[in-house]
């Protein structure tokens, strides 16, 4: 079976050791053809280089190697965990310690509902609440409330948070205008910086609650600044709220002045259209209206007292002298008169018995009698003209009160017409006076709403001094991550090391096991 492989190189196989053996090595002459290479000079050794083909057969080699190279450089290696240890017991022991408190706050995104009607419209649905609460966290460590603590605590005075004359190399020495910013022309930006990189939040994913964490030199200055934090973060909130309603009440009250001559305009509008038409209102009625109402009712009042003296004048003058009216029966006269005529009947009733037609005493009552009858004639016709005289004076009465209310007619009509305009606009005063009102009550509502201080925020664990440094860790684990860490580096030192040793000159045992 004819081989694959030419006779200017040797057989591949999967062998790890013959692949290394392949990088650097020269050309072969097969020993079957004794007689050309006894001809042939040898070629000169070629200058050995690294190259891509020499890198990807290095990479099929075996972990012989491997182990070879970590065994050649694991004094080294344990040399550098020494100096690891040493290192990362030195940092613990000489680096400043660091100590982190926390503090559980309660943001409600609620606040307080002081008023019915509030300013601020509470959160309704979770996301609402949600996106309130986490923007109320995110004013937690805003600048507002970090430079709050600064100024508070004067931490431009501590050499933590600000050192005016800083010591040691620092990369920002090496930019243009040797490093001088704006944080170290202002102690407070300076101060603000530093503090903002030893605080932190974390919220609760299942509820409202809140964890602030502060890390300082010592954990009493941890502490303060914890606490100094909360009380800023109050102090924001409620003046985020002022702010909002002293803009919201400003806006109000300016917007007042032009209400308020708005109104104005319109009701003295209203009072020109009343004086040039003549529609004098009392109690919010037409002068007109209320007189026409009343000459109604006299009208109607006049028309009943025609109906009742026409009817007893009818009366008087049908019954003649025996009329029994209320007038007859009101006059004392006529009751005096009747009164004695039946008396002179009674007595000439009782003589008739005894005398005659002819008799003096018969003929004389009868004479009396006669004239009884006829005086009592006379006063019902005196009785009647008066009423008659009242009838007339009822009619011209109605007659007068009905020609009045005739041409009070017209002139209500006239008052009817003016009136449309007049509501249209006494319409537009009300609710341009309406508006003014609701403004001006909204406006004294959102000035006294100013020095109100809503804000649901409570506290619900307080800062504590923690049981050990937060930073660094404690010596024996910076003496072993120290080790570790020294130790992982010679042991790569010295697998890179012997990497390159065996690119530049590869081991003969292994190309001679080829050969």
């Amino acid at each position: 079976m004819t081989s694959l492989t030419d006779s200017s190189h040797p057989v591949n196989t999967v062998s790890g050791a013959r692949a290394f053996a392949r990088l650097g090595m020269r050309t072969n002459v097969p020993a079957n053809d004794a007689s050309v290479a006894s001809a042939e000079p040898a070629p000169a050794v070629p200058v050995e280089t690294v190259t891509l083909g020499r890198i990807g057969d290095f990479l099929e080699l075996d972990f012989g190697r491997l182990f070879t190279w970590l065994r050649q450089g694991l004094w080294f290696a344990l040399g550098l965990a020494v100096l690891g240890a040493i290192a990362g017991g030195a940092y613990a022991v000489f680096s400043p310690p660091r100590y982190t408190v926390s503090t559980d706050i309660l943001i409600d995104p609620a606040n307080l509902q002081v008023v019915t009607d509030d300013l601020f419209q509470q959160p309704g649905q979770t996301d609402s609440a949600v996106l309130n609460a986490g923007s109320k966290l995110r004013v937690l460590t805003s600048g507002n409330v970090l430079l709050r603590v600064v100024d508070a605590l004067e931490l431009t005075k501590d050499k933590e948070f600000y050192d005016p004359e800083p010591s040691g190399f620092s990369l920002s020495s090496l930019l243009p205008g040797g490093g001088a910013d704006a944080t170290e022309s202002d102690p407070r930006l300076a101060a603000l910086a530093s503090l903002s990189k030893k605080v932190s939040t974390r919220a609760d994913e299942t509820s409202f609650v809140a964890s602030l964490f502060v890390s300082s030199e010592n954990t009493d200055k941890a502490i303060r600044i914890s606490d100094a934090m909360v009380d800023a973060f109050k102090a924001e909130l409620a003046t985020a709220e002022a702010d909002g309603a002293g803009r919201t009440a400003t806006a109000l009250n300016n917007r007042l002045d032009e209400l308020k001559a708005e109104v104005k305009t319109a009701e003295e509008a209203v009072e020109t259209y009343k004086r040039e038409n003549n529609l004098a209102a009392v109690s919010g009625e037409l002068v007109s209206t209320q007189i026409m109402t009343q000459l109604n009712q006299q009208v109607v009042e006049a028309q009943a007292r025609v109906i009742a003296l026409q009817t007893s004048y009818n009366e008087l003058v049908s019954a003649g002298p025996n009329a029994t009216t209320a007038d007859t029966q009101a006059s004392s006269t006529i009751a005096s008169l009747r009164a004695a005529a039946g008396s002179l009947r009674q007595q000439l009733d009782a003589q008739s018995t005894v005398y005659g037609a002819r008799h003096p005493s018969i003929v004389k009552l009868n004479t009396e009698l006669a004239a009884v009858n006829a005086q009592i004639a006379t006063e019902v016709g005196r009785v009647a003209s008066a009423a008659k005289v009242s009838l007339d004076e009822a009619n011209a009465n109605l007659a007068g009160l009905t020609a009045k209310a005739d041409a009070m007619r017209s002139s209500i009509f006239s008052d009817n017409a003016a009136m449309v305009t007049l509501r249209e606009l006494e319409r537009d005063a009300t609710s341009k006076a309406a508006i003014y009102e609701s403004f001006l009550s909204r406006a004294r509502q959102v000035t006294e709403r100013e020095q109100l201080d809503t804000t649901n925020v409570r506290v619900i664990s307080t800062a504590v001094p923690p049981p050990a440094r937060s930073w660094p860790p404690r010596t024996v684990v910076m003496l072993g991550l120290g080790a570790i860490g020294g130790l992982l580096a010679g042991l790569g030192f010295a697998v890179i090391v012997g990497v390159l040793r065996d690119l530049r000159h590869p081991p003969r045992r292994v190309a001679a096991a080829i050969a």
